[in-house]
């Protein structure tokens, strides 16, 4: 996590400040996340939850400059004076843009407020072909509808009212599944939708053969919050995307590998997945 905050520091702060910032608060992986817990009841009780209105505050007072055109780019509440892409995540929505005669439906699950959209929508450039549709927790969803809701940009408050109204070629799954209690109960559920193209990225991972359950603890000059945090056998996840073809595998652009608990290495990656026909 120090190498992720100082590359979404070095956008904007001078290097004095980073230095003095690292000396500051002593950026470490293992305070950042901590632990190896039993159950999800165990680590919650000791956080302040993704729920927490001020992590809905931060991330709106930061997107709101960007739909305004005050700032360039947001991710996690960080604003940035340009645009930084996740090219695994363009270049698979391109491939599934492709196939679709550049029709575009996306199912975002877990999207925050549009952050990947507005990452992403004028590099696609599909015009009136692009739909992108989010899925989340329902105060998101209700300051989504209020504040950033357009004829491309629609927000559900259930995965069933999106599929509803709209036919999506692809699932975006983007930083979401490690901070769900449930991760593999939902993944499945999104699999049963049998939406032809999945896309996951920025998702934590780990070369054991179990998944371990930790606390991470965000920065206090971001936000002050915690939340539990998976990291997933990597080979008892890909076990669990049956009835679908692993395309590509992609590093994120966004998070690199490190240790954590002293002396557990972890990666986050991404997969474009197309669904076999039966």
């Amino acid at each position: 996590m120090e190498n992720i905050l100082f590359r979404l520091l070095k956008e904007v702060l001078p290097p004095i400040i980073l230095k003095t910032l690292k000396f500051c608060f002593n950026f470490n992986n293992n305070k950042v996340w901590s632990g190896n817990y039993a159950s999800w009841f165990e680590a919650n009780s000791k956080c302040v939850g993704y729920d927490h209105q001020i992590i809905l505050e931060k991330c709106s007072e930061s997107l709101i400059k960007v739909k305004n055109g005050l700032a360039i780019y947001e991710r996690d509440s960080v604003i940035f004076d340009e645009i930084q892409y996740s090219w695994g995540l363009i270049s698979s929505l391109q491939k599934v843009a492709l196939e679709y005669s550049s029709k575009l439906c996306v199912l975002d699950f877990g999207g925050s407020l549009g952050s990947s959209y507005f990452q992403n929508k004028n590099f696609l450039n599909l015009g009136e072909e692009l739909s992108w549709c989010i899925v989340e927790q329902k105060n998101f969803v209700g300051r989504g509808k209020e504040l950033f809701e357009s004829d491309k940009l629609k927000f559900y408050y259930s995965v069933e009212d999106c599929v509803f109204h709209h036919k999506p070629n692809v699932l975006l799954l983007s930083g979401v599944l490690q901070y769900l209690e449930e991760p593999y109960t939902w993944l499945e559920r999104l699999l049963k939708l049998e939406i032809p193209y999945i896309i996951i990225d920025r998702t934590a991972f780990s070369d054991l053969n179990t998944d371990f359950l930790t606390i991470q603890n965000v920065p206090k000059f971001i936000y002050e919050a915690s939340y539990p945090s998976w990291f997933f056998s990597k080979e008892k996840f890909v076990k669990v995307l049956k009835n679908y073809e692993i395309i590509l595998e992609f590093k994120s652009d966004f998070e690199i590998n490190t240790v954590i608990n002293n002396n557990m290495a972890v990666y986050w990656q991404g997969f474009l997945l197309k669904r076999i026909q039966l």
